[in-house]
């Protein structure tokens, strides 16, 4: 048998008394696709910081190409050979793509010149073989999030890496940008390297991955064959109980509109033209191409970008929404895209981020109440069942779907009459994601109305009860829960009204 690239054995970590990881074992062979599976909190990310060299485990052994890895630390784990992707791109915001993939390959000291035109043209190359088209010159910070991890992708291709670790990288992607990912990762592997891939998209893990280990509680659970396995048995292993991948939205009945939008366009972030309703009650999906408005939108209706032109109404009664805290005080929440940047503050503890958006119901003559912030987090742990020692836990150390729910306590907690969710299980493991549907169609029964922003068909078709399709910053067209199928959101999503219909329009 070939001598694996990659080999961890009985991994132990602990973290004040609490274990991480117990005995977790893993094993990556040369041009194979291995994918790692579990719920968040699983030890997925703990396993994978032991192999890059981030935190020294307790005990158990880690080997590369059949030899010992003795001591390890990030630069040592670069040196073997070992490049990591991961849903946060670590890249310098200030700094243009070809000057970030520079910082990662070059050499020589502080006073060395230059050669910007070889600098550029090594980034151009690199970007083509990461499947990608973005000029050398550009800021990263003008990237969006997909673009930002094809520069992470280029780096490793330019470091020649042997293992490469992708750590859901396909969380923000479109279709068409997953497909010329997963010709870069066949590029990889066709020339001898092995790709660990980390994904809750279990339609990909059984597209793509040669083979599947899935870890639950620190664990180590079992190592499969691609073809032993179908998705509800992934399932079944990774939560240790049957779960519904996506829960099913009951035909309910809708209230009152809560919020429409009329003719409403934003020069600067390209909206034009919106016509849209939600009722009170229902469960709005906007769909859409990464791209296409969706979260723009969602802005606009908080504030952030406020309309130039249109009408906004709140329950009949016409409103300009000019600032985030005017759309708080008129009752709409929004829980954004990016929760690690917008959604919480990671070194906050989970009572201050709850209670960041209602601070008048937590404060007594102008100062924070303690008692009344604890009441209030306890509450929402316990609704939301979010897993944490206590309320003072600061929520960075807490597991995606976690600090989700802590994102969407804080809304909650303002009571609000319109709430919007932006890719609301985005990276979130499948017993998390039901959950959170779970607690959506909650809130949807009892009167709430919902805009959710997905990337994801199933969910979008599973949960909403209609569907608004974007396209280039306008509603391309709106269908009822019956007419909406996965071909003809993606006909609207690319600006092509089904042939022989006509979408329908708010």
């Amino acid at each position: 048998m070939a001598v694996p690239l990659l080999e961890a054995r009985s991994i132990i970590k602990s973290y004040a008394g609490v274990r991480a990881l117990k005995n977790a074992s893993f094993e990556l062979l040369e041009g194979e696709v291995h994918a790692l599976i579990g719920e968040n909190g699983a030890g997925k990310s703990t396993l994978i910081k032991v192999i890059t060299g981030a935190i020294e485990p307790d005990s158990g052994s880690l080997s590369v190409c059949g030899r010992l890895v003795e001591q390890n630390d990030p630069s040592i784990s670069r040196s073997l050979g070992i490049a990591a992707v991961y849903q946060q791109p670590s890249l310098f915001l200030d700094l243009s793509v070809a000057e970030n993939i520079a910082l990662a390959l070059e050499g020589g000291g502080v006073w060395r010149k230059v050669n910007w035109q070889e600098r550029n043209r090594l980034a151009r190359e690199l970007m083509e073989r990461a499947g990608a088209s973005i000029q050398p010159e550009r800021l990263v910070s003008t990237l969006s999030m997909p673009e930002q991890q094809l520069v992470e992708i280029a780096k490793a291709i330019g470091a020649d890496a042997k293992i490469l670790i992708l750590d859901e990288p396909t969380a923000s992607l479109t279709d068409r940008e997953v497909d010329s990912l997963f010709r870069t990762i066949g590029v990889f592997r066709n020339q001898g390297a092995g790709i660990v891939y980390i994904s809750h998209r279990l339609d990909e893990i059984t597209t793509i991955a040669d083979r599947i280990t899935v870890m639950r509680d620190g664990e180590t659970i079992s190592t499969r064959r691609r073809e032993e396995v179908d998705k509800p048995t992934l399932i079944s292993m990774m939560v240790g109980r049957e779960i519904a991948a996506v829960v099913p939205k009951l035909q309910s009945s809708t209230g009152e509109i809560a919020l429409e939008l009329r003719h409403v366009s934003n020069r600067v972030t390209g909206l034009k033209d919106i016509s849209l309703s939600v009722r009170c009650g229902e469960i709005l999906g906007l769909a859409g191409l990464v791209g296409s408005g969706r979260t723009q939108l969602a802005e606009t209706i908080f504030g952030l970008t406020p309309s130039d032109s249109g009408e906004i109404l709140l329950a009949g009664v016409p409103v300009k929404i000019d600032s985030p805290a005017h759309a708080i005080q008129l009752g709409i929440g929004y829980v954004p895209e990016d929760r690690r940047r917008h959604g919480v503050v990671l070194e906050m503890p989970i009572a201050s981020n709850i209670s960041l958006a209602n601070l008048k119901r937590v404060a007594r003559i102008g100062l924070i109440d303690d008692r009344r912030e604890r009441e209030l987090a306890g509450g929402y742990l316990m609704q939301l069942r979010i897993k944490a020692p206590s309320v003072y836990t600061e929520t960075g150390a807490l597991s995606g779907g976690n600090q989700q729910k802590v994102a969407l306590a804080r809304w909650l907690s303002i009571h609000p009459k319109v709430l919007i969710l932006d890719e609301p299980t985005q990276g979130v493991d499948v017993g998390s994601k039901s959950e959170i549907h779970n607690l959506m169609l909650d809130l949807a029964a009892s009167g709430l109305a919902i805009i959710m922003i997905s990337s994801e068909l199933p969910e979008i078709l599973s949960v909403s009860d209609r569907i608004a399709v974007m396209h280039q910053g306008t509603i391309e067209g709106v269908l009822s829960r019956d007419e909406a199928t996965p071909q003809k959101i993606l006909s609207l999503a690319l600006g092509h009204v089904p042939s022989g219909e006509m979408a329908h329009f708010d």
